[in-house]
């Protein structure tokens, strides 16, 4: 599946009207969904818990959908957020990732 079909699938549940509450509830259900994936992960590597891969991909695809939602609500499809992201990288690590160009930001001016 391509990332804007599913956008256009994932947004059958949003609501009607893109007011602040609709960005709130899409902001804040993004924020905790990342969340439950880190608890999962926490829980995993520190308290001795089994991989549960099912429930992270699970968590995973609640965070693509509210992640979605918002990226809708301000006029962006997915694959736009994908390739601004990855054109920033690609300025930010422009050999793949290095201590010496992480802590030398070329993309806020740290130099």
């Amino acid at each position: 599946m391509k990332l804007n079909e599913y956008q256009l699938i994932s947004k059958r549940t949003m609501p009607s009207v893109y007011d602040g509450m609709a960005k709130a509830n899409y902001g804040l259900g993004l924020t905790g969904e990342a969340g439950e994936v880190g608890d999962l992960i926490k829980k995993e590597v520190f308290h001795g818990h089994h991989e549960d891969r099912e429930k992270i991909k699970k968590e995973l695809g609640d965070v693509l959908h509210y992640l979605a939602g918002v990226a809708d609500m301000y006029g962006w499809t997915l694959e736009q957020i994908a390739t601004a992201n990855i054109e920033k990288l690609m300025k930010r690590f422009p050999n793949g990732f290095n201590t010496e160009d992480s802590i030398k930001r070329v993309d806020v001016g740290n130099n």
